[in-house]
């Protein structure tokens, strides 16, 4: 028996057990690229619009370190200078989820040591996990290349590739994390900070210099994406650097797992605290989340300090453009085009804490279906106090996140400082009705509870897409934060709010109440 056998079959699970959640991670980050180009049409469909975005960018460098510098004026090189760089961010948090739940995440629950005692090959899983997440990159590329091939065949060629290899870079990059760590959450977390490390780095260099030249730009993967230049004079040179690291890791990573025992790691997790330091549940929860909850924390302070050194430059940027000031007023209302700006970076985050407040909930059934929360509950523990030291962190940290976004906004900003926090603090009853969604469906259908994960991205979705796509009324309306005031700027209505907050109370009662009353899953 070879190291790979049984790595078809394994294959052919891991497809299998993805067919749901992966292709929604593919449409999401496909119908985001593919729905640029009519936008981009509208907001700068003339040449002096055009004009006017290349010398603004040229003397902005926050737009530029949030986005990125611009190569072509076509359409094609406006929707890769658009959403290249968050296109490639989620095509690295695909494969990244995908290669941690079919090596880690497999060895933490024990099905890998199942599987190890037939006939299955060493180095089998890990190259299944490799695979499925090279099956999910290149269905993106084919997707990007078709839908883009109208704007330029060679230059939609080179972006659907480019974000392929950024996907297939962090896969390989998270299956050196997997060997190196013993548990699929702090696999997540390292891999998440490596991520967000070459966020900063492209971002630091693309705000000194404004053709992706910067040394720093070129030490992040994401810089590299950037610097293929799609529909700008292609350089198609940059995709060995892609490969070469793609080689290297991979090979680095089956080394590594040809070298350890199945369920242990090169840095083994650290022995538990002494008796006596985690009293209740509450305790053992944020011990469990604590990490999560610091590093989103860390990521909305820093992102309300960038989104509010932008906002003075905003009114600069749109200038005249009536088609972009439109967009700006449906997402954050007509009160003026700075509260607007500030209004729907508020709402983005808002939609982004959105996740947070699914994934911390869902730790819930992580906890159940690891087969650790049984334990815990045969004490002297109930199922209501051990859940509600989760869902205080749940709905807690999602305070605690949008509270710093918005003292992040008073630092970047500088100005209006209780308007600005009151914004963010406003998002909130949206976010926790999405947490007690995710509750009842945990509660109640723990099946169905990945669902969440679904309705999370739909309301990002519409919240991102839909003003620009010019989305009807009645689309954007199925979004609880389109309910919210818009604020700072508009008109406060308390009414929507409380409503909001009571269906989220509603919620989690109902989702509480089916905890207490079905059985644990086994």
């Amino acid at each position: 028996m070879t190291t790979l056998t049984g790595t078809g079959t394994l294959l052919r699970f891991a497809l299998r057990r993805d067919r749901l959640t992966t292709p929604v991670w593919i449409a999401v980050n496909a119908l985001m690229v593919l729905s640029m180009p009519n936008t981009l049409k509208t907001l700068y469909g003339t040449e002096s619009e055009r004009t006017h975005l290349v010398r603004q960018l040229g003397t902005n460098a926050s737009f530029r370190a949030l986005i990125g510098p611009l190569h072509d004026t076509s359409l094609g090189g406006l929707t890769a200078w658009r959403v290249g760089v968050y296109a490639g961010l989620l095509a690295a948090v695909t494969s990244l989820l995908i290669v941690v739940r079919h090596t880690r995440d497999e060895e933490e629950t024990g099905r890998a040591e199942l599987l190890a005692s037939g006939a299955v090959g060493r180095r089998a899983s890990l190259t299944a996990a490799l695979l499925a997440a090279l099956v999910a990159n290149a269905v993106l590329a084919l997707l990007i290349t078709a839908g883009l091939a109208g704007q330029g065949a060679a230059g939609a060629l080179s972006f659907g590739l480019g974000l392929a290899a950024t996907g297939m870079v962090f896969a390989t990059m998270t299956a050196i994390v997997a060997q190196l760590t013993e548990s699929a959450r702090l696999a997540r977390g390292l891999t998440s900070a490596l991520l967000g490390a070459a966020f900063v780095l492209r971002a630091a260099g693309d705000s000194a210099t404004d053709d992706g030249s910067s040394p720093l730009t070129w030490l992040s993967p994401l810089g590299w994406l950037e610097n293929l230049r799609p529909f700008a004079a292609e350089r198609w040179w940059v995709l060995a650097l892609f490969a070469a690291a793609v080689l290297v890791q991979a090979a680095v990573a089956y080394v590594l797992a040809g070298r350890r025992d199945l369920g242990m790691s090169f840095f083994p997790t650290r022995p538990g605290p002494a008796a006596g330091r985690l009293g209740s549940a509450a305790a053992l929860a944020w011990r469990l989340q604590r990490g999560g909850v610091l590093g989103w924390s860390l990521g909305f302070f820093l992102a309300g300090i960038v989104f509010g050194g932008l906002t003075d430059g905003a009114a600069d940027l749109v200038g005249d453009n009536a088609n972009a000031r439109e967009i700006f007023e449906r997402m954050g209302g007509r009160s003026g085009l700075t509260n607007a700006f500030l209004a729907s970076m508020v709402g983005m985050l808002g939609l982004v804490a959105a996740l947070y407040v699914v994934a911390s909930v869902l730790r819930l059934n992580g906890e159940e279906t690891s087969g650790r929360a049984e334990p815990l509950l045969a004490c002297a523990v109930g199922r209501l106090r051990w859940a509600a030291g989760h869902l205080a962190i749940a709905f807690g940290g999602s305070a605690l996140i949008m509270l710093l976004a918005g003292l992040g906004f008073a630092v970047g900003y500088g100005k209006e400082v209780g308007p600005v926090l009151g914004a963010c603090l406003v998002q909130l009853p949206a976010i926790w009705l999405i947490g007690g969604l995710t509750l009842l469906l945990y509660g109640v259908a723990p099946r169905l509870a990945p669902a969440a994960w679904g309705v999370a991205v739909a309301v990002l979705l519409i919240g991102w897409v839909g003003p620009a796509l010019d989305a009807p009324q009645l689309v954007l309306d199925l979004s609880p934060f389109a309910h919210l005031p818009k604020l700072p700027g508009g008109e406060t209505a308390w009414g929507p709010v409380l409503i909001l907050t009571g269906l989220a109370a509603a919620l989690t009662g109902a989702g509480l109440a089916g905890l207490r009353r079905r059985d644990l899953t086994t």
